[in-house]
């Protein structure tokens, strides 16, 4: 296959700048996004920046994972390996992965009414979303479910954490909180809950109900998506909790 070396060679319908301006960023493609921030191309055969850009993502594949993953671990010395990829171009990246990091995991500054599992995985998303292990934690708020705070419960392994129903309300006991949600993050990416996910999540129902301490929801969080056992199981239909 043939590229030619700069954006600027393309019809301006298929230069990434122009069709992001168009329609929008959602319709660009990972090599699109990718070469917007590259600027120039290069590498192996003289690459347009698009090519340059899906080049860098084929490299990112060979490691057997979702080459967005991998990058998002990367380093600069990982990344300037690839033909075509300098110290510039390299820390642009990077540059613009921890931006988005930062975008997705900022805090409001008010204490927020959480009345929506979107709202509560975006506030647990600094604590949980890209880590590598698994990590537990618990979101604590009023009666009128405004934050008072998070908290970090345990830290476990790449494939498992260890949560005891213990830890957890004496945590929420601790800081006066009179709701909690409680969430964690799977590294593989999936937010689809394991038998043990859905036994821990009976075993704080149980233990809220006789707290009088309702438990609101538990997520989990993985690859920038989360899920509601709340929304996905009936757990919630074998107690009565009082929200």
């Amino acid at each position: 296959m043939t590229y030619c070396l700069r954006v600027a060679d393309l019809p301006v319908s298929e230069r990434p700048r122009e069709r992001l301006i168009t329609h929008g960023p959602r319709t660009l493609s990972n090599a699109e996004l990718i070469a917007i921030l590259l600027g120039t191309g290069q590498g192996p055969g003289k690459l347009s920046a698009v090519g340059l850009g899906q080049y860098l993502l084929q490299e990112l594949s060979q490691h057997q994972r979702d080459p967005i993953a991998v990058l998002r671990e990367s380093t600069v010395p990982q990344l300037t390996k690839i033909h075509g990829i300098g110290a510039a171009k390299a820390t642009t990246i990077l540059a613009a992965i921890e931006l988005g990091k930062r975008v997705f995991q900022s805090r409001p500054l008010d204490k927020p009414v959480i009345d929506d599992p979107a709202v509560a995985a975006a506030i647990l998303g600094h604590d949980l979303m890209w880590q590598s292990q698994e990590r537990f934690a618990v979101l604590l708020l009023d009666v009128k479910h405004r934050l008072i705070g998070t908290q970090v419960i345990s830290i476990g392994t790449a494939t498992e954490t260890l949560a005891h129903p213990r830890d957890i309300f004496r945590e929420v006991l601790r800081q006066g909180a009179t709701r909690l949600i409680v969430a964690h993050n799977h590294p593989s990416g999936s937010v689809e809950p394991s038998s043990e996910d859905i036994s821990l999540t009976r075993q704080l129902l149980q233990g809220a109900h006789y707290l009088d301490i309702p438990l609101l929801d538990h997520l989990i969080l993985g690859n920038g998506d989360f899920a509601s056992l709340r929304q996905m199981t009936t757990l919630w239909n074998e107690l009565p909790q009082n929200d």
